[in-house]
């Protein structure tokens, strides 16, 4: 799933941001929800943002469970219902999936979620895809992407940019997403990134 806005200047490309992650990954949940989303909604003239549900889940061709997820059978129905509602989405999918995985509950969270931001899409149409053969063939398409990784992901979340992974660009993305697309923007920096770099740090109580 691609998302994109209006570009500030349409010779330069955006920065291409994939995030391959998991439904109920609690470190995937805290990416999406404090840096991936807040940095889309300020820097998406500059940006698109490809989302991968899957993560360290297995493909079983050959068993009856088609998948095998990490936190569990309800992480493979997260994983296909986030990637059912990003193909039948479109661009409301990371309002969508940001509204999910910031919930008490992402799988309770579907419906309502996708309500607010893409209320012409009918849940109808989401559980038909999570049903029938869409589903499969959407979580097939992200285990194919996902086995593809080079280097290949040893966790989640795992972030390329411009298709690319480095350890220092990872590093850069977990303490500030948002500096480092501004960073790796090579036109003129909208207005949002020449004020103070936001940095997110850790904190207590």
């Amino acid at each position: 799933m691609e998302v994109n806005a209006t570009r500030l200047n349409q010779a330069v490309p955006p920065v291409s941001v994939t995030l391959y992650y998991e439904s109920l990954c609690p470190a995937c949940r805290v990416f999406v929800t404090q840096q991936l989303f807040p940095t889309w909604t300020m820097l998406q003239d500059i940006m698109t943002v490809t989302l991968v549900p899957y993560g360290n889940a297995k493909e079983l061709p050959s068993a009856n469970s088609l998948f095998t997820c990490q936190h569990g059978e309800p992480e493979c129905r997260g994983n296909m219902i986030e990637a059912c509602i990003i193909r039948l989405t479109g661009h409301s999918a990371i309002q969508i999936i940001y509204c999910m995985e910031s919930a008490a509950n992402v799988l309770n969270a579907a419906q309502p979620c996708l309500q607010l931001y893409a209320p012409s899409v009918s849940w109808t149409s989401v559980d038909s895809c999570v049903r029938g053969g869409l589903g499969y063939q959407l979580m097939h398409a992200n285990a194919v992407m996902t086995r593809a990784l080079n280097p290949a992901h040893t966790h989640v979340p795992w972030v390329t940019f411009n298709g690319e992974y480095t350890d220092e660009m990872e590093d850069k993305a977990m303490s500030s997403l948002f500096h480092l697309v501004c960073q790796l923007y090579k036109g003129v920096k909208p207005p949002a990134c020449t004020g103070a770099p936001v940095r997110m740090d850790r904190s207590f109580c």
